[in-house]
């Protein structure tokens, strides 16, 4: 479990994605009963640092903390940054003694400056895929991806991926009741569907902007247990079912069988972990209709089966 986070900066260091990992990480809500960690700022030889907005930063450790932390984080950096030998050091002991090492955007250079994406499945800002992949050959570089784990090896794509990589940390180290009350408190999704592609710059002229799909989202979140059909969706907002089905990619980034499937999932993590609901009630409360489905579609997405979730996540429900 998570306890202590050490954040890399360097010169070209990008405020906002160092402001995620000091929102979610550096931050003290143990008084609403969520997690707490030591949280550091480093550079080499505690240094001061010029972001790439121009102002000063004044980090409050050396190098040190990365040693001990449970979680070595680098924010985005402007590409031409380059790492100290000694910051590539400390990078691969941090990854060698089994700590997470997490980039947001540009970040994942530096890791790889490191020699930490060689042969490791990885992803950036999709304007930088391109180039990640030319500088390191042997990444397995995903350019569709929000955020991609791989082992300990966490890495996200520009911006607001970083909030979704880093609430993904916390539910799986703290639950997801844990990282629910997180995302509520910072007012974003707990999770999102879809890849980059929704926001990679179109070749030609995009359509008009689409009417919102967020009150039939909310109405489908609160009726999860219902089986419904696309007509049926289609329908509720007016649309024929081809109209509507494009409609929803373009707005989620995904199929409406996909987004709803993903949803019973987080509904059936926070089930399991919270209540004592057996697999067979889970799978009615879900919507999934038995046991044998609900395992089928847990353990595809999750990487467990529900009983084994179960197992791990009930005793890191926080208290309150």
């Amino acid at each position: 479990m998570l306890h202590s986070v050490a954040v890399l900066v360097l010169d070209g260091v990008a405020p906002f994605e160092l402001g995620v990992l000091a929102e979610v990480f550096g931050t003290d809500r143990t008084a609403d009963g969520l997690p707490g960690y030591r949280f550091d700022v480093c550079s080499p030889q505690g240094a001061t640092v010029r972001t790439s907005a121009g102002f000063q930063l004044v980090p409050n450790a050396d190098l040190g903390p990365i040693e001990q932390a449970d979680l070595v984080a680098v924010p985005a950096h402007h590409g031409d940054t380059a790492a100290h030998p000694e910051v590539r050091a400390a990078l691969r002991r941090a990854a060698d003694r089994g700590a997470y090492l997490f980039s947001v955007c540009t970040g994942a250079y530096l890791l790889g400056e490191a020699g930490l994406l060689d042969g490791r499945e990885c992803t950036t800002h999709w304007r930088h895929v391109d180039e990640l992949q030319r500088r390191h050959p042997e990444a397995r570089v995903r350019c569709n991806s929000l955020y991609v784990q791989d082992g300990r090896l966490l890495t996200s794509a520009g911006t607001a991926a970083g909030i979704d990589a880093c609430l993904h940390l916390v539910r799986q180290e703290h639950g997801s009741a844990a990282a629910t009350r997180l995302a509520r408190r910072m007012v974003v999704p707990p999770h999102r569907d879809g890849g980059q592609s929704q926001y990679v710059e179109a070749p030609i002229a995009k359509v008009p902007q689409a009417p919102t799909l967020e009150p039939l989202l909310e109405w489908l979140i609160q009726r999860l247990d219902r089986q419904v059909t696309v007509d049926e969706l289609a329908a509720r907002v007016g649309m024929a079912p081809r109209t509507f089905a494009r409609r929803f990619r373009a707005e989620t980034g995904t199929t409406p069988h996909d987004w709803v499937t993903n949803q019973r999932i987080l509904l059936a993590r926070r089930l399991l972990e919270e209540t004592g609901l057996t697999v067979d009630e889970v799978a009615d409360r879900t919507g999934f209709g038995n046991a044998a489905a609900l395992r089928h579609h847990f353990t595809r997405r999750v990487g467990a089966t529900p009983n084994a979730y179960r197992v791990t996540f009930r005793d890191r429900v926080p208290a309150g």
